[in-house]
């Protein structure tokens, strides 16, 4: 049963609504409209019937109520009445308003039972601005349909007119937990009690009751509420190499996460790029901080790594264009790389990585990779292409060194005999690199070749300014640092 003021449930056999404080009558009250014509047909009846009882009694005069009593001196006994004449007319009288009284009891309890007479009563006293009798007229027609979803809205726009907002509330979170409503008259219970907490600007709230509602129509109309848990790349688990975690939520926001175990907040690390897993255990958490301030739930996943692959050396010189010299490094872990120029992978047959590489003129292409136990692991390349500026070339550098050495008398001709033998000095242009800050050389060594084709590394190794086209001689002091010495001023002296 429910209560006839506010509506709310009441047990059985109750008669004090617990809700509102209601007193809950067994028999339904008359309304005052209908109580008034009730006792103004019963006065003019029985106006009428003592009307018609003075003429039969033989009063010439027109029946009046005497305005106070007669003293009792003056006080005469009237003359006897015919009662067999009366006596019809009092049993007409009283079956008049027995048969009157039946009819108004009749029509109230029609009214009392017909949703469309409380619905129109309640309509009319809310014009009235009578909004406690509408209430009950509405909450009656709820208890003869208690599905109907529009008497519910109806009814919350009179709390709401009354200005009382928690059962206006309340009213409008009956409809969106009610599985009769249609997706129309959900639709519209929501704006409303989103209108409700975004003049309180309650947007925690907003957020929690759109996500509980599992429409995704109403999430997508009021996106910018609602604050999702942010999303993980890779499920949470075992692994045997290195994972790079990515986090994204939907919407304009912030993601803060923590590797520690505990809570994060808007003070811990802010996701801007993946999170790598190396060897280890990991707990990751994160949440999703919405650009009103909405906080989600926090996720949490964990992984263990057992990184068994053998990671690609790590190159400092990234691929691209250069108009300087450049050495390329291996950075970190040196040990048992190997690197290939031809396009092929690297093998232990390929060039052992020893320390900086110059980067070739023209165009380059290395490998590298790191060979453990037999097993290459994951293979860096790194694409070059070395254009100095400057008109002088390493071919005009070698010509350099020959007139030099022509200059000295170590050679005779350009083809670098010195004797009558088959034997001859050969100048190679090696790599051009910056050396010791001071100006970009080639290098150019000097090797010692026997008639039969055997060349020999002779020790001695020249600079050339890659721009002037001066001439040093290149030399390692005790430290194997380069030095620089100048050949004119060695001359001179």
């Amino acid at each position: 049963m429910k209560c006839p003021n506010c509506g709310n449930e009441m047990p059985e056999g109750v008669l004090y609504c617990e809700h509102c404080g209601e007193d809950i009558h067994i028999v339904p009250d008359f309304e005052p409209e209908l109580e008034l014509n009730i006792e103004q047909t019963m006065e003019q009846t029985i106006s009428g019937v003592l009307e018609e009882l003075h003429e039969s009694t033989g009063g010439g005069e027109e029946w009046q109520e005497p305005e106070e009593y007669l003293e009792e001196e003056d006080y005469q006994e009237p003359e006897p009445i015919h009662r067999k004449r009366v006596w019809p007319k009092v049993l007409l009288v009283f079956l008049f308003l027995c048969a009157a009284a039946a009819g108004a009891a009749a029509w109230y309890i029609k009214g009392y039972y017909s949703e469309e007479y409380q619905v129109d009563r309640a309509e009319q006293y809310v014009t009235q601005g009578r909004y406690d009798e509408a209430i009950t007229c509405y909450n009656r027609a709820l208890e003869l349909d208690s599905d109907n979803i529009e008497l519910v809205f109806s009814l919350a726009d009179v709390y709401f007119l009354k200005n009382n907002k928690v059962e206006y509330e309340y009213l409008l979170r009956e409809i969106v937990r009610s599985s009769n409503a249609t997706a129309e008259q959900l639709n519209g219970a929501y704006a409303k009690l989103i209108a409700i907490y975004r003049d309180r600007e309650d947007y925690q709230t907003i957020n929690d009751i759109l996500l509980a509602s599992n429409n995704d129509e109403l999430i997508s109309t009021y996106q910018t509420y609602i604050a999702r848990a942010p999303e993980f790349s890779i499920n949470e688990g075992y692994y045997t190499s290195i994972q790079p975690l990515k986090l994204t939520a939907a919407g304009a926001g912030r993601i803060y996460y923590t590797l520690d175990e505990t809570t994060p907040t808007e003070q811990s690390s802010q996701y801007t790029a993946p999170i790598i897993l190396e060897n280890g255990d990991y707990v990751v958490k994160a949440y999703f901080v919405n650009e009103k301030g909405i906080p989600s739930e926090v996720v949490t996943k964990e992984y263990h790594i057992e990184n068994k692959e053998i990671l690609p050396p790590e190159v400092n010189a990234i691929s691209g264009d250069y108009s300087f010299p450049m050495n390329i490094e291996i950075t970190g872990d040196t040990e048992e790389v190997y690197y290939t120029t031809d396009g092929t992978d690297p093998t232990y047959a390929s060039t052992a990585y020893t320390g900086p590489i110059p980067m070739p003129l023209g165009k380059s292409h290395f490998k590298f990779a790191k060979i453990v136990d037999g097993v290459t692991g994951t293979v860096a390349e790194r694409s070059y292409r070395l254009v100095m500026n400057t008109d002088f070339t390493p071919e005009e550098a070698v010509q350099t060194v020959i007139q030099y050495s022509l200059s000295t008398g170590k050679i005779n001709d350009e083809s670098g005999h010195f004797d009558s033998t088959g034997d001859t000095y050969q100048y190679t242009y090696l790599y051009v690199t910056n050396i010791r800050k001071v100006d970009d050389f080639y290098v150019i060594v000097e090797s010692y070749r026997t008639e039969d084709g055997k060349l020999t590394r002779t020790g001695n190794n020249f600079a050339v300014n890659a721009y002037t086209g001066k001439l040093f001689k290149l030399e390692r002091d005790d430290k194997g640092r380069q030095s620089l010495i100048d050949l004119e001023e060695r001359e001179d002296s």
